[in-house]
């Protein structure tokens, strides 16, 4: 990745001469100030977002399915899905500072492709990200009350779907909060594990995966990954674009992909001592309980249900994004463009929560995980696909990135239709 990738995020481009001088400029649907949205968050805000989403569902629910399919090799899958999701968020970065607007892929692929594969892109989206959205909201009923979790989880769709259309900034503010308050109960748990001393097994849980176990386990990860989508479909409410975009999508990686990795140690430490049929949907709970008992506990599921909260914020935001971009191009109904007075796409945000709840009434953390996971993997290789139309003069990625970003999207997906049967 290096220094050309550095390169990607960091080296800005002058937005308008690169939007208006161009032969794809008419594929864009113009704006007007009834439906565009305020240009409101800064690197930090936008930053927070970002982490919020990845520090959520993933961190404190994936590791179950993920453990129960790769075993000993979690963190071979883990290194997998680190590398499809930073080539996936080098691609983006490249498209994202040539089409600030809300709608992240869909708007790129529209751009770039043509409107089916951007419509696709759309509702790719929209699906996979409403799936994780009521994932996030059935984490915190797992980490609050598991025999509960379906009407907790409820419950929170809706005071999600209140904060976001309050308006971004407090999303952001929020976000930001959430992050730092997460981060440090991770880092008390991964003290509390390296404190206890707790050995590396040579086999965990009795698991012997093959490829497809190692990569469905990456599939399930690289969800946790994916926060960096939501700043792309924030492009609209992002000031100065062709640079805030891609440098919070770095920042924003590079902090999670440190804490995953660290967690990640801490599960094969702890869990991976344990049986199949002992393993919680609830694993860092589990953790906490196994090497300090309650106090450690209690601070997790606090931390779970506020990062999977945070995460929620911003799945529901970036869902309501999306939907607005497709409603005001004519790939979705037109009510979903409406922009209430706080500058929010309230149709669009009522819609993805009203999504939300139906996934988590259906019930199954992994489930659901899956069908995000598979859903986003499309999304993203459309990405791909786009980031290859890219000219020179536009500072185009290494053609070897998008092109290994698209096999490694492909086989993720693959893997996960042969294990899906090993998920619950």
């Amino acid at each position: 990745m290096g220094s050309r990738f550095r390169d990607c995020f960091d080296e800005g481009l002058t937005v308008g001469a690169g939007y208006a001088g161009s032969g794809w400029h008419d594929a864009v649907v113009a704006t007007d100030d009834s439906t565009s949205l305020k240009r409101r968050l800064g690197l930090a805000g936008a930053t927070a977002i970002g982490v919020g989403a990845m520090l959520g569902t993933g961190v404190f629910a994936a590791w179950t399915p993920a453990l129960r399919l790769a075993g000993p090799l979690l963190l071979l899958s883990l290194v997998v899905a680190a590398v499809v999701a930073a080539l996936n968020a080098w691609s983006t970065a490249s498209l994202a500072r040539l089409h600030p607007e809300a709608g992240g892929v869909y708007v790129y692929g529209r751009a770039r492709l043509g409107r089916s594969f951007g419509v696709v892109a759309g509702w790719a989206f929209v699906i996979g990200k409403v799936a994780s959205a009521g994932a996030a909201a059935l984490t915190i009923g797992a980490y609050i009350s598991p025999s509960h979790a379906r009407i907790i989880g409820l419950v929170a769709v809706v005071l999600v779907l209140l904060l976001d259309l309050w308006g971004v900034t407090r999303t952001a503010a929020v976000s930001a909060i959430l992050s730092v308050a997460v981060i440090a109960v991770l880092a008390s748990l991964v003290g509390g594990v390296v404190g206890a001393d707790t050995a590396l097994p040579s086999s965990a849980t009795g698991v012997q995966p093959g490829v497809a176990g190692v990569l469905g386990g990456a599939a399930l990860l690289f969800v946790a990954f994916a926060g960096y989508a939501r700043i792309a479909t924030l492009g609209e409410e992002v000031r100065e674009p062709a640079t805030t975009l891609p440098r919070a999508i770095a920042l924003s990686f590079t902090v999670v992909l440190v804490v995953y990795f660290a967690i990640g140690a801490c599960v094969i430490a702890v869990l991976g001592q344990l049986p199949l049929n002992v393993l919680s949907p609830a694993p860092l709970e589990q953790i906490a309980s196994i090497v300090q008992g309650p106090g450690l506990s209690a601070a997790v599921r606090v931390a779970a249900v506020l990062a999977a909260g945070g995460a929620l914020l911003s799945l529901l935001a970036g869902v309501g994004r999306t939907l607005f971009a497709m409603g005001r191009a004519g790939d979705a109904p037109e009510k979903l463009s409406a922009v209430s007075r706080h500058g929010v796409p309230h149709r669009a945000q009522l819609l993805a929560a009203v999504g939300a709840a139906a996934v988590v009434l259906a019930g199954g953390i992994a489930g659901a995980l899956a069908l995000s996971a598979a859903s986003i993997l499309a999304y993203y290789g459309i990405a791909h696909l786009a980031a290859l139309r890219l000219d020179a003069d536009e500072r185009r990625p290494p053609r070897v990135v998008p092109v290994a970003g698209l096999i490694g999207c492909i086989a993720l997906t693959v893997s996960l239709v042969v294990v899906v049967g090993q998920l619950n």
